[in-house]
């Protein structure tokens, strides 16, 4: 077995690791961190059913965000619809027998991947091109975006200039899931679309990109607006009355 494969498969066990635990556990802290307040950004729904659907569309058409910028909201919906289809069709290189409904997604990526580039490049533009954005981003907002870049980028190129032995590729990853190692092809573009990948996975846990199960947490979008009707109260808050009631 090859040294590219062996560095690799240990590679791709780490950053399985890392993702799975690191994301475990932001999950946990966010979970049990307290809501003080009744803060939910309003106009707010006043049943829990509502709140349930007010995250519905929070998560599938990013409601808050096409009220606040029909821009950033184009180019943001673009790119995370596409990435979620290329991330459904992927699942082809982890299943035997291919999922059922796959091949259903077949004439959707033949346009994917242009629209990560596209919405990444506009998300991108707005941190130049925004005053306000551009005075709040950092380094690592924008080494981010290179970073989604890279893997889109690379991936295209594997599919229109250097194809890969994807039949091995396939094998390769199965090998990893029932550690039954497999080779791994070595060709460069290949190499560095997973290099790339890899790199994701191991910073996703302390990134920004945390949004994605944060917003299920968030106090301003998760909460019934019923402060008249029913008081509020905070985890802390309420051991604190129990002990001075004791006292």
């Amino acid at each position: 077995m090859s040294a590219v494969t062996v560095m690799y498969t240990l590679l791709f066990y780490v950053a399985t690791a890392i993702l799975v635990i690191g994301v475990t556990r932001k999950i946990f802290i966010y979970a049990r961190t307290p809501q003080p307040l009744k803060i939910p950004t309003t106009p707010a729904p006043t049943t829990r059913a509502g709140v349930w659907m007010r995250m519905l569309r929070e998560v599938t058409v990013f409601e808050s965000l096409f009220k606040a910028s029909k821009w950033t909201w184009l180019f943001g919906w673009i790119f995370h619809f596409c990435l979620l289809v290329e991330l459904i069709w992927h699942l082809r290189y982890f299943t035997e027998p291919v999922l059922v409904f796959l091949p259903w997604l077949q004439w959707f990526i033949n346009f994917t991947g242009y629209g990560m580039v596209l919405g990444l490049f506009g998300l991108w533009g707005r941190r130049f091109l925004v005053d306000r954005v551009r005075y709040i981003s950092s380094l690592s907002d924008h080494l981010m975006l290179a970073l989604l870049v890279g893997i889109a980028a690379s991936g295209l190129s594997m599919k229109y200039l250097f194809h890969t032995d994807i039949i091995s590729l396939k094998a390769f990853f199965l090998g990893l899931m029932t550690f039954n190692w497999q080779p791994l092809p070595s060709d460069l573009p290949l190499l560095v679309h997973l290099t790339l990948v890899a790199t994701l996975m191991i910073v996703f846990p302390v990134s920004k990109l945390l949004h994605a199960p944060g917003v299920f947490f968030s106090p301003t979008r998760n909460q019934v607006d019923n402060p008249r009707e029913k008081r509020w109260v905070a985890g802390w808050s309420a051991k604190i009355d129990n002990t001075k009631a004791g006292g």
